[in-house]
């Protein structure tokens, strides 16, 4: 079920995990209903959604949730890992 995740990785699957879980949640799913359409179990998705906790998983589980709440995986990215400007601080009209 969860792979190992890298400390290097840590943030981005926790990350990805609380977008998966908002968005369910603003689709009005259930992790039954997410687990049924996207073929996995809801211990699953559940080990995917944990808040603080870094459950690693195969990009075919990630694409079968993308389906499943209707949002293209690279838009599911976007919504999930901020990128370093932001997390450092750093505005676009910044000159560093």
């Amino acid at each position: 079920m969860s792979k190992e995740v890298s400390f290097k990785n840590r943030d981005r699957f926790i990350q990805i995990g609380i977008a998966i879980s908002t968005l369910r949640r603003f689709r009005g799913m259930s992790q039954d209903k997410l687990a049924k359409e996207a073929g996995i179990s809801r211990s699953h998705v559940s080990a995917i959604e944990a808040p603080g906790l870094a459950n690693g998983f195969s990009l075919e589980v990630f694409f079968n949730i993308s389906d499943a709440l209707g949002i293209d995986p690279a838009d599911l990215i976007r919504a999930a890992v901020f990128p370093d400007q932001i997390i450092n601080g750093i505005g676009s009209d910044d000159k560093t």
